[in-house]
């Protein structure tokens, strides 16, 4: 948000530099980006002076050039060739002398320097009004009146004033500081000073010849509507000073009528309309919504297909406007307009917003409207521009002020305690202070007592409803550097469940980017397309847009846009990773759950001189898993086929029958949702259950024993449905002292067979940490493995 400096004194009476004012509005919250000075002409019409023609005679080589002497009020005169027909002996004019810098009104600006122009000497310019910025007249140099004094500046002349433009960072809940009258409010409640609002007073109907009819049908969404109409105007260029303040914010002028609605808008913060009564069918304004799918020519010339949740300002056949947000074509201010209605509305912040992302419009209105405006300013505002109107563009007041307000919103009511707001702010301020600090933000005291103060918020104030947002008020204008650090911080020490979730996360983390992964972090917002159950789904209600309708319910997706974006930009190998939360409603409760995903794609290793690159696979991404999950101790994980939509195949490991993780193929189905047209390798792990094995885990120190371990292999020809899984859990029970691990080394699949049957060779690991094993004990172990085996998993052994 732009702020005019000398805009702001209109409204306050104080010295403070621009510099000093950019400090308070910081410290008051209104944060200044930037401060710069600026000119409301370009060049600020540095080096310019007034000049008086004392010769003026033809140039010898030329048929339309003249040779001037110029006294510019340094005791010697100047010899400037000048091209202008008009040019003359007697005249006083504006000079650009050898050195100064000229901002045309187009083009670029360039040095004046001594030159020769047909053989003769020329030490400056005389100067038309276009070349210098002050008027888009070419047909001439600027003839000045007789009492121009010579050697003046032109900057003094022409009584152009510096300024200095500040750049808000306007957070979204101040909505009441938009505008300069609300930015001078926090300043005025810092400096302890007055507001000064602009007078109404002269405001007076001149009669009620051009009534126009107001019906509201939509009173909800239009809780206030105000206007009236001006007669007899002339739409023309707007005056100088007009132009001037609304060019310092950035404000391209357009006509005296558009400049002074922009004006007041910047001024007070309440957005106008003007329609062009003329063009109001049946002298009838209907605030209303219309059908679905309704064609509407807006301003840009854009035509647009209207929702029916869109408000609109209609006259008797069409609409005419998009409320708060946007005009049409047909009836704005043209050149020929002679009478205007003026509209000035209080709308619905929700619904503005609603239409104004619809449509993709964001203009001043709406930015203004969807965060919430002040109800009660629409009428003092309709004065302000209607005496504005009439000054600069001439015309009578020709009806009545309408004010459609069946509702009037009420302040809000908040009880603060003395005792609370000493507790938040840590520091006692003087109750006088305070109440003189509230009193000044324009907030109403209606009762008082030992320990408090009742309290009236205006409307305007829209994020101000809790007590804790008056104690901010408060200290924000006290000032936050006025608040003491004490000497001592006392603070409690609360037990945590160890390992806690960041070491973790960073002991994955470390592991991860030690063997070439890259962490990415994704938007939680997504659009709809990618949720598997929509009625399971976070839906958003007032999305951002289409793409950004509900939140993830995986992090497939997001991971999925991240690699199609890399991909497209040929950089095709891929190892990532992501820590992020999945959302959903189950049973109309909403669930939030921590995952992690694993991401692989493209080449695991780049290719060199003496090996080929080699493409990740299914076995890439397990050993990456089976790596995370042993260095997180996570042990006796089952593991079991992997059926699920995303996935055209895989695994999943599942610890006390909760699923630990799920990872394989994505299907293509997934991979043509996200754009991705390579094969993706996908791990999702829940990270909530992680971390509560994590905690489980006991660090027991152990020795390495000084006793072999002992490898023993079995060949078994098993049923096609028997897991290896289930033949190590077989083994783990049959010897849970001495057998240490198991491991399948080989498996065979094919027609030399038995139908419905697979060949499996696993390895043993046999160890006893205090002896050494002999034969006879060894040949026991494997004789009860056979036996389980064959048991419980028909496993026939082959020989």
């Amino acid at each position: 948000m732009k702020i005019s400096y000398n805009w702001l004194k209109e409204f306050i009476e104080t010295d403070k530099t621009p510099e000093e004012i950019s400090k308070i509005l910081t410290g008051t919250g209104l944060e200044v980006e930037s401060l710069e000075k600026v000119q409301t002409i370009p060049g600020g019409l540095e080096g310019l002076v007034i000049g008086y023609v004392k010769e003026c005679i033809d140039h010898p080589n030329s048929d339309h050039l003249h040779i001037t002497k110029v006294d510019v009020g340094t005791g010697t005169d100047l010899q400037v060739v000048c091209g202008a027909t008009n040019v003359a002996a007697g005249q006083k004019v504006v000079v650009a002398t050898v050195g100064t810098t000229v901002h045309p009104l187009t083009g670029e600006p360039f040095k004046i320097n001594k030159s020769k122009i047909r053989g003769e000497a020329s030490e400056g310019m005389i100067c038309a009004e276009d070349e210098i910025g002050l008027g888009s007249s070419h047909e001439g140099i600027m003839v000045l009146a007789e009492d121009a004094l010579v050697g003046t500046p032109a900057k003094e002349y022409f009584k152009v004033n510096d300024d200095y433009l500040y750049e808000i960072g306007l957070t979204p809940n101040r909505a009441d500081a938009a505008s300069h009258l609300g930015t001078a409010r926090d300043i005025a409640a810092f400096l302890k000073i007055a507001v000064k609002r602009p007078d109404v007073s002269a405001f007076k109907v001149d009669d009620a010849s051009r009534t126009i009819k107001v019906v509201v049908e939509n009173e909800q969404a239009s809780p206030r509507y105000s206007g009236l109409t001006i007669s007899g105007i002339e739409v023309k260029e707007s005056p100088k000073w007009l132009k001037e303040r609304l060019a310092v914010i950035g404000i391209r002028s357009i006509n005296n009528i558009v400049d002074v609605t922009n004006y007041v808008l910047h001024d007070l913060g309440q957005p106008l309309h003007a329609f062009d009564a003329d063009a109001i069918k049946g002298g009838t304004v209907i605030v209303k919504n219309v059908a679905e799918g309704t064609l509407f020519k807006t301003l840009d010339d854009v035509e647009r297909k209207l929702s029916a949740d869109d408000l609109m300002i209609c006259d008797a056949e069409e609409p005419m406007c998009i409320a708060g947000v946007f005009g049409g074509a047909k009836s704005g201010v043209k050149e020929s307009t002679q009478a205007i209605f003026l509209e000035s509305a209080y709308f619905n912040a929700v619904a503005v917003r609603k239409t104004s992302k619809r449509h993709g419009l964001k203009t001043d209105a709406s930015f203004r409207f969807e965060r919430g405006t002040d109800p009660d300013m629409t009428v003092f505002a309709l004065k302000r521009a209607a005496l504005l109107i009439q000054e600069v563009a001439g015309g009578k007041i020709t009806s009545e002020i309408f004010d459609h307000y069946p509702a009037p919103v009420a302040p809000f009511e908040i009880e603060v305690t003395y005792k609370n707001i000493h507790r938040l702010i840590g520091k006692e301020i003087p109750h006088g202070e305070m109440k003189g600090i509230i009193e000044a933000l324009d907030i109403e005291v209606v009762g008082e007592t030992g320990e408090g103060l009742s309290l009236k918020v205006p409307p305007y104030r829209v994020d101000i409803t809790r007590e804790v947002d008056i104690v901010e008020e408060i200290l924000r204008i006290y000032g936050y550097n006025n608040i003491e650090i004490p000497t001592q911080v006392r603070a409690s020490l609360n037990n945590s469940n160890r390992p806690e979730k960041d070491n973790v996360q960073n002991l994955i983390s470390d592991l991860l980017t030690a063997n070439g992964f890259n962490e990415i972090m994704s938007n939680s917002l997504t659009k709809s397309a990618y949720s598997s159950d929509l009625d399971k789904a976070v839906k958003i209600l007032n999305p951002l847009s289409g793409d950004l309708d509900v939140m993830r319910q995986t992090l497939l997706y997001s991971g999925l846009e991240a690699v199609a974006y890399n991909q497209n930009r040929r950089n095709a190998d891929l190892k990532m990773y992501e820590f992020g939360k999945v959302y959903e409603l189950d049973e109309e409760k909403y669930k939030e759950t921590q995952r992690f995903a694993i991401f692989l794609s493209g080449a695991d290793k780049a290719e060199q001189w003496n090996q080929k690159a080699k493409q990740v696979s299914f076995y890439t991404l397990k050993a990456i898993v089976d790596g995370l999950l042993s260095k997180l101790n996570i042990t006796d994980a089952v593991l079991e086929d992997a059926t699920c939509k995303k996935l055209a195949y895989g695994l999943q490991y599942k610890k006390n029958n909760k699923q630990l993780v799920k990872f394989g193929a994505v299907a293509k189905e997934a991979l043509k949702l996200a754009d991705v047209d390579k094969e993706v390798f996908y791990a999702d792990f829940n990270f909530d259950l992680i971390l509560t094995l994590v905690r489980k885990n006991k660090i027991v120190y152990e020795e390495i024993s000084k006793y072999p371990a002992v490898r023993r292999d079995l060949s078994m020809l098993i049923d096609q449905s028997v897991t290896f899984a289930q033949l190590k859990q077989i083994a783990l029970r049959t010897e849970r002292k001495l057998l240490q691990d198991v491991n399948v080394f080989d498996v065979y699949q094919g027609d030399k067979l038995p139908a419905g049957k697979k060949s499996y060779a696993l390895s043993f690991i046999l160890q006893d940490s205090e002896k050494t094993l002999t034969d006879k004990a060894i040949d026991s172990i494997v004789q009860k493995l056979i036996y389980n085996l064959s048991k419980e998993a028909g496993a026939e052994i082959r020989k």
